[in-house]
């Protein structure tokens, strides 16, 4: 008898990405609050005969790399556990890539759960998120399940939990053609890295008012046409503002945005935030 999953893949956005200093090994201290957003990728998984690991793509905008984080993440768990099980793992890529929306890391996320499950490993979220971060910083964020801020390089997470959730909205997301290279944005002249340390409690007196992002000046020298979408939002009377490393933009609404002036080769979605993400009960902690 066969064994498939069909699951989803959130996106993420850095409401705010605050450069508070950097360690001698050169990685970033970053402030954050990540959230979950319903534009989602979906996985299919199912189990093989052998412990092969093939991916195809399904109705993907893009061709995808044969070696993508939905495969890495695979044989990282299959090194990790000394599973000799295999899987076929569909994708349907609908979040852009070079983003700042963690597409790549949700996938491996997914993937690592859904594998978690499909080969009965029953390992608990912490292992998970272990193996997840040797695939990425953004990895354990999606594997912990919850809207959170984050510290340190990206491993300290604070779930944002009970009185401090953030409040049900809409945002309106853009992402222009051209994409950005994180490495890039770090390694700007244009980066400042001492941003004041920032508290929990100030973020939930203006949830999605509160800070900047302090990659969007480096970046905006590297992607004009980031500008011109955050322009085009404010345009509209919106507080626009680049997620992660960008180049996607996005706007908390209120109303329904007039879309007739905007580029015809930029992505836009109207999204809601989520709570959870949608697997979080598959992993036990």
């Amino acid at each position: 008898m066969r064994t498939l999953y069909d699951v989803p893949a959130p996106a993420k956005l850095n409401l705010f990405l605050h450069i508070t200093g950097r360690r001698s090994d050169g990685y970033h201290l970053l402030q954050s609050v990540f959230m979950l957003l319903d534009w989602q990728d979906k996985l299919h998984f199912e189990r093989s005969a052998s412990s092969a690991i093939g991916r195809d793509d399904l109705a993907s905008t893009t061709a995808l790399p044969a070696d993508d984080l939905c495969v890495r993440a695979a044989r990282t768990l299959q090194a990790a556990t000394g599973c000799t099980q295999g899987v076929q793992i569909g994708l349907e890529k609908t979040i852009p890539a070079q983003a700042g929306m963690g597409g790549g890391s949700s996938n491996a996320a997914t993937t690592l759960l859904a594998l978690n499950r499909l080969w009965q490993l029953n390992l608990p979220r912490q292992a998970l998120e272990r193996i997840g971060l040797t695939l990425g910083a953004d990895v354990p964020f999606f594997l912990r399940g919850h809207n959170a801020w984050v510290e340190g390089v990206g491993e300290q997470i604070t779930p944002l939990t009970g009185p401090a959730a953030l409040p049900p909205a809409r945002f309106l997301v853009i992402k222009p053609r051209a994409g950005l290279e994180t490495g890039k944005i770090f390694s700007s002249p244009l980066l400042q890295r001492d941003t004041k340390q920032a508290r929990i409690v100030g973020f939930a007196a203006d949830h999605y008012g509160f800070g900047h992002n302090d990659l969007q000046r480096a970046a905006s020298g590297l992607c004009p046409d980031m500008q011109n979408a955050i322009a085009f939002l404010e345009q509209q009377g919106f507080v626009a503002r680049m997620t992660g490393s960008g180049s996607a933009v996005f706007a908390k609404i209120e109303r329904n945005p007039d879309l007739a002036k905007a580029a015809s080769d930029w992505q836009i979605r109207v999204c809601e935030n989520l709570q959870k993400h949608p697997l979080l009960e598959w992993a036990q902690d």
